[in-house]
């Protein structure tokens, strides 16, 4: 896929998650105890042989920009590809009436000055890990014009309403995007990934802008559905789409299964970050430590399980935390009861004081902020 753009698509979803994305955007969101979000769509794009990486990185860039680089740790720092970042510009176009069709438009000299010929589109908050060989193939054979991702999504509980769904003909060719009503045990789930020939994707933009009639790309895909060849394919097994609190707080616990965690970082490719080092993790007092993800550099006295801990965590005597996210360098007091809750980094939940959410609504911390006891 050496032959192919990476574009990680910005959400602009913040408001679905209270305080934790009031300084960074949503694909910068802390995972799996020592990654970002982000560092799993970039990984998966350069292990699947892409060399060229554009982010839309919406307006909150100051962590982006921190984080990411030069794009480094997934060696796309080269000279002529690498990694590109564009922030928003809103002064020519209206984000409102566009979309993500503002973003694309503004990057038009990227993308016809690039020598790939195709584009892998995908957003920011779509997680998987995935050998993409296949897809490429089918894409080529088919000669497809776009291939559209999905994933087959059981549905009984009806947790996925309003989400995308693809309407397929026997071939596999799309032949219309809706909406879940959960009329369907069992439907074709949109993953807002897809492959697109590059041309296609310029004149989608550029025509889209000029007659104003499209309110995003897929928008546009949609009302080009009966002049282009549009293909599917179905990805298996450990796919997230991360589009709140809810499901973010879910995506990170669902680690703790060791099948989700070695597809997502050992049987699909190395996931890369940016390093730091630190010192192995201390457990003083021997607590009772169970089926969690423990960054290094922490220090445990407490119990801990079902949990995901980020570097640098201390968690004091006595203190329990379960089911919970506890972001870089917090500190959990002696006695103090975390559970069903994310705490943001560098905050305090002070001595003896207990948080309790629950699973759909889990308790959250904000960054720097302390938990005092009433």
């Amino acid at each position: 896929m050496d032959n192919f753009i990476g574009i990680l698509n910005n959400t602009n979803l913040e408001a679905n998650f209270n305080s934790l994305c009031k300084n960074r955007p949503v694909y910068m969101l802390p995972f799996a105890s020592r990654y970002r979000l982000v560092d799993v769509c970039i990984s998966n794009m350069v292990n699947n042989g892409i060399k060229t990486v554009a982010i839309y990185t919406g307006e909150k860039i100051r962590s982006t920009m921190d984080h990411l680089s030069d794009g480094k740790p997934w060696n796309l720092n080269s000279r002529f590809q690498g990694l590109f970042l564009y922030p928003p510009i809103t002064q020519e176009l209206s984000i409102e009436r566009l979309g993500d069709l503002a973003d694309f438009y503004s990057t038009l000299s990227f993308l016809e000055t690039t020598k790939e010929e195709n584009v892998m589109v995908q957003d920011s908050n779509v997680i998987f890990m995935k050998d993409l060989d296949d897809a490429y193939k089918k894409f080529i054979e088919t000669g497809a014009d776009i291939l559209l991702m999905y994933v087959k999504q059981s549905d009984n509980t009806g947790e996925y309403v309003n989400t995308d769904k693809l309407h397929l003909d026997q071939q596999g060719y799309v032949t219309n995007i809706g909406i879940n009503l959960g009329t369907e045990t069992e439907f074709n789930m949109y993953i807002n990934t897809l492959f697109i020939k590059k041309e296609v994707l310029i004149k989608l933009i550029k025509e889209s802008v000029e007659k104003g009639n499209a309110s995003s790309l897929k928008d546009a895909i949609i009302k080009n559905k009966n002049t282009l060849n549009i293909m599917s394919y179905a990805i298996d097994g450990f796919v997230e789409i991360i589009k709140d609190a809810r499901t973010y707080f879910h995506a990170n616990l669902s680690l703790l299964d060791m099948n989700n965690f070695n597809e997502l970082f050992i049987n699909n490719g190395r996931v890369m970050t940016k390093t730091k080092d630190e010192p192995s993790t201390i457990y003083r007092d021997y607590p009772e430590v169970e089926n969690s993800l423990i960054a290094n550099g922490c220090e445990i006295e407490g119990d801990v399980e079902n949990s995901i801990i980020f570097r640098g965590v201390k968690i004091g005597k006595n203190a329990i935390v379960k089911n919970s996210i506890i972001m870089q360098k917090t500190i959990i007091e002696e006695g103090a009861v975390v559970v069903n809750s994310i705490i943001d980094k560098y905050s305090v939940v002070e001595k003896e004081v207990s948080l309790v959410g629950s699973v759909n609504q889990p308790y959250i911390v904000g960054k720097s902020e302390v938990a005092e006891k009433e």
